[in-house]
């Protein structure tokens, strides 16, 4: 077959691959059968007979004592081979590799022991088991003038020696740490350094949400609307609660403000259509007195989220913001632009340049008139992106710019396909569950402040069939990956409320097949990331805050401007928890019932910064 004008030769059957220990036994066989049949031939005084027998008869041996892969017998483990087949520590635990005891390392950023006070804190916080799997695995980043890729392989093994089985109840020994994984990654700026100062951004939301933990933004907006140390990126943030109190509003604003956003919170009318609140934020951004130092006026939902600010200014920057300019994109099932329209979906983000936000503020009476908002009942009650694609299309020549690296995300079920597919987003949605997916946007874009913007979500594949997906997962392939095209996202998820098997396929392609319940992938979860910052060390290991000391009494102006003129902080780690549960209904054999592990897992990623830098 040829894909892109280059022939692609078939991969050969699994079987022959060398990784697994049936087909390296086969060869073994075949090679001592060949090689003794010459040694018959030509020997003389030597008596190789006996000695030929004996050996070709260990490599019969060794084929028929090999272990089925994927996990079905009751000793290999979720593996298949040794490498993979757990092994409960017992105390000072040493890998039975002895030919990779090279690899082992003593780097001094680098230490393998088991804290087990945080192990039974995990153990307590994701419901694990008193006995699971953990492996921890360093990851040095090199940074380079290259490209982003989606997919980057690696000639390193992700494992070193055995799974290893920890139980809470004990304690062990520290362990020498292998080399780490060594990742190349392009020189992409990082987050902190984003300068945001074209934009402000509307969201009309309520107290209640903003207050709920399971709801509240002020992590997600830290990080798009601030430097991450305290001080705004420069974009303004326009925050309307619907019939909140003053009290409300006030601690809404400290909350924030507290954390670096430069926000004013208003009052929206409860007794206003929800489509009417969402529109009100256009003539609310536009009559804003910081207007005419902004390019572009936002419109977004309270659980948007723009992972990589630079790529989004960078992508801004090539539109004329002094023509009218209404910008956005397609809900990605087709059934929803057939029941709502072609207008951009909200939840992705809205971008109006300021000359088109000047004609909708104008006809912002009639475009909220009784009979506009019944005409925007798309029998899921009036919709505000319809309002707002009305009032332009009614009263103007603009049309819609699609921008396809906004996700409006609007999918149900195991989100994996998506965020494992190696592509770099401009903004997220529909993250926090209840009837939406859920996942976790702040954690997964912690690793960006180490290693630059681009390598989250960026995919990279060692030599022993893992993937990580920077932030989301680590998964394995027990069966190998020769067969899988991930150019294309895997079949993990549904659109709502009608899947009819096609519609999410205009925006993502077709999927392949997903591999639930088949044996064929076994997934750990991102559930935590945490940033270890150099300067944090540092002012630990004086037994202060030195900084805040030398700063008081300086009033606030001061202390922003010498803000700015600092450094980006630097990092010194960040470690990245995913944990998988032995009984997720996903890590299944094709029988749909067996597991592929009686243990849960862990997997604790420490991501190291580029040394060169």
């Amino acid at each position: 077959m040829s894909k892109m004008g280059a022939t692609i030769i078939p991969a050969p059957h699994r079987c022959f691959n060398m990784r697994n220990p049936l087909a390296k036994a086969l060869v073994l066989f075949i090679s001592v059968s060949l090689f003794g049949t010459l040694l018959l031939q030509q020997s003389g005084d030597i008596d190789v007979r006996a000695a030929f027998f004996k050996t070709a008869s260990t490599a019969k041996d060794a084929v028929s004592s090999q272990r089925p892969l994927g996990g079905n017998h009751p000793q290999s483990g979720w593996g298949g081979d040794s490498v993979h087949t757990p092994v409960e520590l017992t105390g000072a635990y040493q890998p039975d590799h002895p030919n990779e005891l090279g690899n082992i390392t003593t780097n001094g950023n680098m230490h393998c022991d088991y804290d087990m006070d945080r192990l039974r804190e995990w153990k307590k916080k994701y419901k694990l088991q008193d006995r699971f799997e953990y492996t921890r695995r360093y990851i040095q980043v090199s940074r380079q003038p290259i490209a982003r890729k989606s997919l980057t392989k690696l000639d390193q093994d992700f494992l070193s020696d055995h799974v290893k089985v920890v139980d809470v109840n004990k304690h062990y020994q520290p362990e020498a740490c292998p080399a780490p994984l060594v990742v190349p990654v392009s020189r992409s700026p990082y987050p902190s350094t984003a300068n945001a100062s074209d934009f402000m951004f509307g969201v009309s939301t309520t107290y209640k949400r903003f207050v709920d933990p399971k709801t509240n933004p002020t992590n997600e907006w830290k990080y798009w609307l601030t430097d991450n140390n305290g001080s705004s990126n420069g974009g303004k943030l326009l925050l309307m609660l619907m019939g909140a109190s003053d009290s409300e509003m006030a601690d809404v604003r400290e909350q924030l403000t507290s954390v670096g956003i430069d926000v004013d919170v208003y009052r929206s009318s409860p007794s206003d259509e929800m489509a009417v609140r969402y529109l009100t934020l256009v003539p609310t951004l536009y009559n804003h007195p910081l207007r005419s130092q902004k390019k572009w006026l936002v419109t977004c939902d309270d659980d948007t989220f723009f992972p990589s600010l630079h790529a989004l200014i960078a992508q801004f920057e090539t539109y004329d913001h002094t023509k009218p300019k209404y910008i956005g994109t397609f809900s990605e099932d087709s059934n929803n632009v057939m029941r709502h329209g072609e207008q951009a979906f909200g939840g992705a983000g809205v971008f109006l340049s300021v000359p088109l936000a000047a004609l909708v503020t104008d006809n912002f009476a009639q475009c909220k008139s009784p009979e506009k908002i019944k005409e925007a009942n798309t029998g899921w009650g009036p919709q505000g992106d319809v309002l707002l694609r009305k009032c332009i299309y009614e009263h103007s020549p603009v049309r819609l710019t699609l921008l396809d690296s906004l996700w409006q995300l609007d999918m149900l079920g195991d989100p994996s396909g998506f965020y494992e597919s190696g592509i770099q987003p401009l903004s997220l949605h529909h993250y926090r569950g209840g009837g939406w997916h859920s996942a976790l946007p702040f954690h997964y874009t912690k690793v960006s402040h180490l290693c630059g913007e681009e390598c989250m979500m960026q995919r990279f594949m060692t030599a022993d069939d893992f993937v990580i997906s920077n932030g989301f997962s680590v998964a394995y392939y027990p069966e190998g990956t020769d067969d899988l095209d991930f150019d294309q996202l895997e079949g993990t998820f549904r659109s709502a409320p009608d899947y009819k098997g096609w519609n999410l396929d205009f925006k993502w392609g077709p999927q392949r097949a997903g591999l639930a319940k088949t044996g064929r992938k076994l997934s750990w979860d991102l559930q935590e990331a945490e940033i270890i910052w150099e300067d944090d060390e540092q002012k630990a290991a004086e037994g202060g805050n030195k900084r805040d000391q030398s700063e008081e009494g300086q009033n606030g102006s001061a202390q922003q401007e010498k803000k700015k003129k600092r450094e980006r902080r630097k990092v010194k780690e960040v470690r990245q928890i995913y944990v998988r549960k032995h009984d997720d209904w996903r890590w299944k054999l094709a029988d749909g019932a067996t597991l592929m592990s009686r243990f849960d897992g862990v997997v604790e990623l420490v991501w190291l910064p580029d040394t060169k830098e």
